[in-house]
């Protein structure tokens, strides 16, 4: 990995659910967006390396959407996953379980197109969002 960004949350659930709740696509379509006025209508995965995930995030009111294309390239069920976006960028996230939480350490390398600060923030904030949702599941 050349230049990553960080982020980071502490999810007060087991590792199966916090696994599932990452991996399932009925699970995906309820947590993956950064803000409420977002959504994530479609998402398809398949957890093995060399296969391919795609996640659809929308504005809710229809203005913007895309599709967030990537492919895994190295899977340890409930501690590691590594992928590569489609855009070549390489994104590794880490599950480690400690005092009843799973710790979830996701690292990305940054685009060119929005600042370091904006990626952190939205990155983070679906990090948020997927904590909330697990707890409250």
């Amino acid at each position: 990995m050349e230049k990553t960004i960080t982020v980071s949350t502490a999810v007060n659930a087991t590792i199966d659910k916090v696994w599932n709740a990452w991996n399932l696509p009925e699970h995906i379509t309820q947590w993956y967006f950064a803000s409420d006025d977002w959504h994530a209508p479609k998402a398809e995965n398949n957890l093995q390396v060399g296969s391919k995930f795609s996640i659809t995030m929308a504005a809710k009111d229809g203005s913007f959407g895309f599709d967030l294309i990537g492919e895994y390239i190295n899977i340890k069920k409930n501690e590691f996953i590594e992928y590569n976006l489609e855009d070549g960028r390489n994104v590794q996230v880490a599950f480690e379980v400690a005092n009843h939480k799973v710790f979830i350490t996701e690292s990305f390398e940054p685009e060119n197109v929005n600042t370091e600060e904006m990626q952190r923030d939205g990155w983070q904030a679906i990090l948020d969002n997927f904590k909330k949702y697990v707890e409250q599941i």
